[in-house]
């Protein structure tokens, strides 16, 4: 078997763990109809490949996934490097996104933390700064969720040990979460 080959394969093998994860997916998309139709926002925030996946999810959801439909409030917490550096220079890295999810979210939105170990100090220092303020809270993990599962409503934690597969399981489920959410806009937008 070919290195590429041993790549496809577990990937294959990651994504197929979702199956036994669909009554959480549908979980998780209930709280983000829910959050939408209260006219709240879906806040999304990660480090590196997370941060990446925060913004793309973000924008298919404010521009659109698959249909043609009002565009849905949500915002990525990693795109406004004024804000990223000047609180992690005044305040420190692991302050990021608590300090913003205490400045801008307001009751009845939506906080989803990304953090391939569960373990990111910035990330669990956002969802702690989003459960005080009594927000909804939603984790994407891998490994064994790490500290995130304990601090967020709902977690998907993919049971792998390669950051690669869990990012690439976290996009899966990105989309599936952005088409079902988009699918309930047009339903009742």
């Amino acid at each position: 078997m070919s290195r590429v080959e041993r790549h496809i394969d577990d990937h294959l093998r990651t994504i197929e763990t979702l199956r036994s994860q669909v009554k959480v997916i549908e979980e998780i998309s209930h709280l983000l109809g829910t959050c939408i139709r209260d006219g709240g926002c879906i806040f999304w925030l990660g480090n590196g490949g997370s941060a990446a996946d925060s913004q793309h999810l973000a924008a298919e959801l404010v521009e659109r996934f698959e249909l043609e439909r009002p565009g849905i409030r949500s915002v990525a917490l990693t795109t406004d490097t004024s804000a990223l550096t000047a609180i992690g220079n005044d305040e420190g890295f692991v302050r990021i996104f608590a300090r913003q999810v205490e400045a801008l979210t307001r009751p009845g939105d939506l906080v989803i933390g990304i953090s391939t170990s569960g373990n990111s100090p910035n990330v669990l220092a956002a969802m702690q700064s989003a459960r005080n303020l009594g927000l909804r809270t939603i984790g994407l993990s891998g490994r064994d969720g790490g500290k995130l599962t304990a601090l967020v409503d709902l977690c998907l934690v993919v049971p792998s040990d390669n950051t690669a597969r869990i990012q690439e399981a976290h996009i899966l489920v990105g989309h599936i979460l952005c088409d079902l959410a988009e699918q309930q806009v047009a339903v009742n937008g």
